[in-house]
């Protein structure tokens, strides 16, 4: 355990070494209040005495020098305190953003495996158990370093309490670390099961649309209430262990303390111990039968809570929990837009989707994608873009192998514009700014106005300013579908993937959209998977996937003609428009 509680401490300080200035002033003062902490009982029993004895003046210094003390402790307290907050936000911070970055770099399997809550529970609470180690973590062991300089005041004083204080602490502390160990155990399941619960809580707030319109609250409910009751009853499990060994310890002080009392009395009586003395130790026994005790304690808990929570964190960081997407070293700087899969195998899970997929496409060619739902046509561009890994077969960009490119050349060349595509929860203004930092309103207003979102935008209270919700949920489907595809032109990629962009636009929209797209005709490689074929009849070429495999491959005219699965699809589209 200590040795690695060092190596941890190490790695965390590194994200804090910036703030070590007020790590110091924090150390430097709590230091300074151990005297502060030794000399008070002493001083207090001063008071009783000589209020007792009729000594007023040494009863008015006795009070000026306590008061001096508590004041000049308020006074480092407050500063205390600042320093605390700094180094404390700032390492927080910092490990927050690296654990964020490293997130962005799992491969999407895992995300999807372990759900969101799992993130979003080591992100916001353990990175701030990682910190509290040297914050916390130095206040209980200079509390320790008080309580060791309080027992040298107690050798002083009286050996024989002393050795009675001594052999009470050892008892305590014994069973305050037994509490801690047993504890420990209970925690990791706690805190496995809090992440399951918070990863449904997370479905539930994100889906509570579909959730109403399906008309599953009371089935979502219960789900939630038995993912509750499994939090509880494991909760449960470890604060039953803490009231147990929490009842034995408080017995034991109880009856330590009535011991302490006998002991004085015999003291007293033999006159081996005087009034003053037993006043100034009687004092002291705060320190020695709870503080001691809790301090090595909660010291003791400090640091299990700061492992855990590094391995729960590092294990995103650095660790094999979860897998990392890799890419190569190969860079393109200009890339022309043409790319080729071969013999391509994919599967999610059990269920394969891609079976010998091989296609090729050149540059600046305007390609769609058709078939049945769940042939394999977004995971064509899912596996284009990397975010997951083909389990066998080439893909090749611009005559390159795709495992071979880095990140940048790969995203930074192709854009998705989905069915859902995702709007975060800012202004329309600041969602263009994400892709690009520095765009103008100018270009912004012109990439809207292709997008046929300008108008719209325009009648705004607050314009390009107006705060979209979570989702984009102020706007409607066609109208986040729309500013997808004007945040794609401000990226202005050489790929653009139109996965189903156009599905929930009405057909004026739509039309408008479908010009937008042929004025970039031959400008760029355009892939677009639909099941509405009449917004693809100008394409260079469609290509027909059936099973995991392209099947035919031919304009729109051509596999009118040829093919009895398109037609019987494109009749299927005349129906349904009637």
């Amino acid at each position: 355990m200590m040795k690695e509680t060092v190596s941890n401490l190490k790695r965390v300080y590194q994200y804090g070494k910036h703030y070590k200035k007020n790590l110091l002033i924090f150390t430097i003062i709590s230091l300074s209040n151990i005297a502060v902490n030794i000399l008070y009982p002493i001083l207090t029993a001063r008071q009783l005495i000589a209020l007792s004895t009729s000594l007023y003046g040494e009863l008015f210094i006795a009070t000026l020098i306590c008061t001096g003390m508590i004041i000049l402790c308020d006074i480092t307290t407050a500063i205390l305190r600042k320093n605390t907050q700094i180094f404390f936000r700032g390492t927080t911070k910092n490990i927050q953003m690296d654990a964020a970055k490293e997130i962005l770099k799992i491969e999407l399997t895992s995300i999807d495996k372990k759900g969101s809550g799992t993130f979003i529970q080591r992100i916001n609470n353990d990175t701030d158990e990682m910190s509290r180690i040297f914050t916390e973590g130095m206040k209980h062991i200079i509390a320790i370093l008080t309580d060791i300089g309080v027992y040298v005041a107690i050798f002083i004083m009286n050996k024989i309490i002393f050795f009675y204080f001594l052999a009470c602490s050892c008892l305590l502390t014994i069973l305050q670390i037994k509490k801690v160990r047993k504890i420990n155990e209970k925690d990791k399941q706690y805190r496995k099961q809090r992440e399951r619960t918070g990863s449904l809580i997370g479905e539930l707030i994100r889906g509570i649309r579909d959730i109403k319109m399906l008309y599953a609250k009371d089935s979502f409910v219960e789900e939630i209430g038995k993912n509750i009751d499994d939090l509880t009853q494991s909760q449960y499990a470890f604060r039953k262990v803490e009231i147990r060994y929490n009842c034995l310890i408080d017995v034991c002080y109880d009856v330590s303390e009535f011991i302490l009392i006998v002991l004085f009395i015999i003291l007293l009586k033999q006159g081996s111990l005087s009034i003053a003395i037993a006043l100034v130790l009687y004092n002291y026994r705060y320190r020695v039968f709870d503080s001691f005790m809790r301090n090595v304690g909660d010291l003791l808990q400090e640091v299990k809570n700061f492992n855990l929570s590094c391995d729960r964190v590092f294990s995103i960081v650095s660790g094999d929990e979860f897998e990392k997407e890799k890419f190569g070293k190969n860079k393109l700087p200009k890339m022309k837009g043409d790319f080729e899969f071969q013999d391509v195998y994919f599967s999610y899970g059990e269920n394969e989707v891609l079976k010998g997929m091989s296609f090729q496409v050149k540059a600046n060619e305007t390609v769609a994608f058709v078939g049945k739902s769940g042939v394999g046509k977004t995971t064509i561009f899912s596996l284009l873009c990397k975010l997951y890994h083909i389990h066998s077969g080439k893909i090749f960009l611009d005559g390159v192998d795709l495992e071979t490119l880095d990140e940048r050349s790969i995203r930074n060349n192709i854009t998705i514009i989905s069915q859902n595509p995702y709007i975060f929860n800012m202004s329309i203004k600041d969602n263009f700014k994400l892709v690009k930092k520095n765009v103008t309103q100018k270009e912004i207003e012109e990439a809207c106005k292709l997008a046929c979102l300008d108008d719209f935008i325009q009648g705004l209270k607050d314009g390009y300013d107006t705060i979209v919700g979570e989702g984009g949920i102020t706007l409607s489907g066609g109208q986040r579908q729309r500013l997808a595809i004007a945040r794609a032109f401000i990226q202005n990629t050489k790929i653009i993937l139109f996965d189903e962009a156009t599905s929930a636009l009405d057909n004026e929209t739509q039309s408008s959209i479908q010009q937008a797209i042929h004025n970039m005709k031959d400008k760029y490689t355009i892939l677009i998977i639909t099941h509405r074929l009449s917004t693809i009849v100008h394409a260079d070429k469609i290509m027909l996937v059936e099973d995991g495999k392209i099947t035919a491959v031919g304009t729109h005219q051509e596999l009118l003609e040829k093919n009895k699965e398109y037609q019987k699809l494109y009749r299927s589209e005349l129906l349904n428009d009637k």
